[in-house]
């Protein structure tokens, strides 16, 4: 299977599945001398592990990682990080009953389409747990991203039709609820629309939304290469993901080209722009200014409710999917979502330092 390989120069791989033994990434490219351990790495892991409330799957895994290779005395070596994190809590037998049923919404029917077989364990591959790699990946980007002075913050932007009021935005609210909603408010809403839903054997979709603050300008290039095009294929390489906009995203197309143009401004020897419609890049390059990125996110395809679908013998049949899954997806994933814009902002980085000769001449000169 190919397909499992991110990036050119900052460059991860991730393997294993969702009941598989483990699961890991092998980090190519990472410069040498960062300083970084497994409690660096823990951190975003322990934001996306299940098991945290009443809104994520009950399946208990500590996703503790530990770092293989590629570190030596708290600091990278410039030789590949691998990393690995053990699977717990798998209970694979709650899956053998679907090994010859395609669930509605689910990987089942294409993978036995391109490959006439398929791990029916917890989708293998396809799975969600699959993230817990990439968000490793993501924690050694993000400390490179640091000592530039990125920031980059990820929150869940709305879930079914409740979303977060601007004017009761908070970043410090962030963290102080299950769902990672910066308006208290619209948190509390939220809770007791899932509650509704799970009562119902229902799940839920939603939104995230992501801020990169102090990029520099300059990264991207302006074909095939885009920051945005790049940003865009990442996210919504997460399995969830099924919309991805950025800056105004959408809602231009409602909008007039007076309305839409970011107006430029010079003051204090400093060119700016009096908005940020365009997200953060012109042309496909970074323009110094903000990269606002959301995702839109499905409702959880795995749910108790009865559905209509079909097995392999070609009968129709109902089923009622039982486990141990998150009645809303989102909370989790808006580390994800940090992780996968992290990764691809090192390497444009790193692939940036080759477009001027002045940026050589600084180097080694």
């Amino acid at each position: 299977m190919s397909g499992s390989v991110l990036g050119d120069l900052f460059k991860i791989s991730t393997w294993g599945e969702s009941h598989g033994k483990a699961l890991g990434v092998v980090i190519d490219g990472c410069p040498a001398g960062l300083e970084i351990s497994e409690a660096d790495i823990q951190k975003d892991l322990d934001r996306r592990k299940p098991g945290q409330s009443p809104f994520t799957t009950p399946r208990k895994e500590k996703d503790e990682v530990e770092i293989l290779s590629g570190v030596f005395e708290g600091k990278t070596t410039g030789t590949p990080i691998s990393m690995i994190i053990y699977n717990k809590n798998q209970r694979s037998k709650d899956y053998s009953a679907l090994k010859d049923v395609y669930r509605p919404a689910q990987s089942d029917y294409s993978y036995d389409l391109k490959y006439g077989f398929r791990d029916h364990r917890g989708s293998g591959r396809a799975s969600g747990r699959e993230t817990a790699a990439r968000v490793a990946a993501g924690a050694v980007a993000r400390k490179i991203l640091a000592k530039l002075g990125v920031e980059i913050t990820a929150y869940t932007a709305s879930i079914g039709p409740v979303a977060v009021d601007s004017e009761n935005f908070n970043q410090d609210n962030i963290q102080k609820n299950f769902l990672y909603m910066p308006d208290l408010e619209a948190a509390k809403e939220a809770e007791a629309y899932l509650t509704k839903l799970i009562e119902e054997n229902n799940s839920s979709g939603g939104t995230i939304e992501c801020r990169v603050k102090n990029i520099p300008a300059g990264l991207g290039d302006p074909v095939f290469d885009k920051t945005d095009a790049l940003l865009a294929r990442a996210v919504m390489s997460i399995g969830a993901v099924k919309g991805v906009e950025i800056g105004s995203g959408f809602k231009a197309s409602k909008m007039t080209g007076h309305q839409h143009n970011d107006f430029f401004n010079y003051q204090q020897g400093e060119i700016t722009k009096l908005t940020n419609n365009a997200g953060g890049t012109l042309g496909g390059i970074t323009d110094g200014s903000d990269i606002v990125l959301r995702a839109a996110v499905k409702p959880t395809p795995s749910i108790e409710k009865t559905q209509q679908t079909v097995n392999k013998a070609g009968e129709n049949i109902e089923i009622n999917i039982e486990g141990r899954h998150d009645p809303v997806i989102v909370p989790r994933a808006v580390v994800v979502v940090e992780a996968m814009i992290s990764l691809i902002l090192v390497d444009l980085l790193l692939k940036n330092m080759t477009a001027r000769i002045d940026y050589l001449e600084r180097v080694y000169n």
